[in-house]
C-alpha cells in the first residue's frame, strides 16, 4: 500500500482561509521578513526580467517587492489554495494549488515564493515544476520555514502528552534541512543553486502567546498522521510549564525559534558559468596553499 501524504492540505486550505478573514495585525512578521530578504536578492541583481510570477502565500508582499525593485515588465500574483479577502496590491491574477503551478514550460522570467512551499506533499516535485517554467537563464527566489523551527514547542509538546496521557502524537511539522534543500534543488535541475539560512529568535509571554500566533498564521499542525483526539487543557498547561521551565530568558518570557531559508536557482543556459573540469586546474592546491605555511626554525 502507497505511504499516505505528510500534509492535509484541504485542512491547510481551510486553516489559510480563517486566518486571511481573521486578518490579525502583526501575524505576517515572518513573510515580512521574507519580503525584505527578497528586496535585498532583487537589488543584487543587474538585470531585467520581463515576465514574473509571485507564487507566494500571503498579501501581495513579494509581488510589491517585485514592483519596488524595477527591474520587472509585468508581474501575475497567484493565490495559494485560497483567495486572500483583503485584495492586496497588486490584486491576485489567480488562485492555484502551489503544489502543481499553473505555468506552461519555458514561459517565465522570474518566480518568487515566499513562506509556502514547506506546506507540499512533494517538495521536489513543485521544484521541478517551477524549474520548468522557467526560460533559459530564468531565475527562481523562494523562502520557507526549515531546519530547526520551532524545535521547543515540539519538544514540550511531545513532553506534555507523553506526562499526562497514553502516548504522543506528532504536534509540529517536520522541517526540511538546509543542505537537503539546496540538494533538491539540484536534483530538480536548477543551475547555480544556492540556500542560505537566517534564524529568528521570537520572544513571547507564554506557550499560549506562540499558539494563538500560529493559529493566525495559519500555520498550526495539518500533519495527515495528527492524532483526531483534542488535546485536554492539562496537556497544555503542563506544556506551557516546560516550556517556561527550559525555554525562558530571565524576565520570564520564552523563546520560539523560525529558521528562514531563501532560495535560488536558475534554468539552465549556455551562458552561464560551469564548473571547471576535474584536472583542468594549472596549479596544484599544495602550491597554492605554500606561502601560508610557518616556517621552519
Amino acid at each position: 500500500m502507497s505511504q499516505p501524504l505528510p500534509f492535509d492540505r484541504a485542512l491547510l486550505a481551510r486553516r489559510r482561509a480563517r486566518a486571511l478573514e481573521a486578518n490579525v495585525a502583526g501575524a505576517d512578521f515572518l513573510v515580512r521578513l521574507a519580503a525584505e530578504d527578497l528586496d535585498e536578492r532583487l537589488a543584487a541583481l543587474s538585470r531585467r526580467f520581463g515576465l514574473a510570477v509571485d507564487l507566494s502565500a500571503q498579501g501581495g508582499l513579494a509581488a510589491q517587492a517585485l514592483q519596488r525593485s524595477g527591474k520587472v515588465d509585468r508581474i501575475l500574483r497567484g493565490d495559494p489554495l485560497v483567495a486572500d479577502p483583503r485584495g492586496g496590491v497588486p490584486a491576485a491574477d489567480f488562485v492555484f494549488d502551489d503544489a502543481i503551478p499553473p505555468l506552461a514550460d519555458g514561459s517565465v522570467d522570474l518566480v518568487t515564493s515566499l513562506l509556502s512551499l514547506h506546506f507540499v506533499n512533494d517538495l521536489p516535485g513543485a521544484l521541478v515544476q517551477i524549474r520548468r517554467a522557467l526560460k533559459p537563464d530564468g531565475l527562481f527566489l523562494g523562502a520557507l520555514i526549515g531546519g530547526d523551527s520551532l524545535h521547543e514547542l515540539r519538544e514540550v509538546m511531545m513532553q506534555a502528552e507523553i506526562e499526562t496521557s497514553d502516548g504522543a502524537s506528532p504536534r509540529v511539522l517536520p522541517f526540511a534541512d538546509v543542505r537537503d534543500l539546496g540538494g533538491l534543488l539540484q536534483r530538480a535541475g536548477f543551475a547555480l543553486p544556492v540556500t542560505d539560512l537566517d534564524r529568528l529568535t521570537v520572544r513571547y509571554d507564554s506557550l499560549f502567546a506562540l499558539l494563538r500566533d500560529l493559529r493566525a498564521m495559519g500555520a498550526t499542525s495539518i500533519l495527515t498522521d495528527r492524532s483526531r483526539r483534542p488535546l485536554t487543557r492539562r496537556v497544555f498547561q503542563r506544556a506551557a510549564e516546560l516550556y517556561a521551565e527550559r525555554h525562558a530568558d530571565p524576565d520570564g518570557r520564552i523563546r520560539a525559534t523560525f529558521t528562514l531559508v531563501s532560495l535560488s536557482g536558475w534554468a539552465p543556459h549556455e551562458s552561464q558559468q560551469k564548473p571547471l573540469k576535474p584536472g583542468s586546474a594549472r596549479m596544484r592546491l599544495a602550491d597554492a596553499l605554500a606561502p601560508l605555511e610557518k616556517p621552519s626554525g
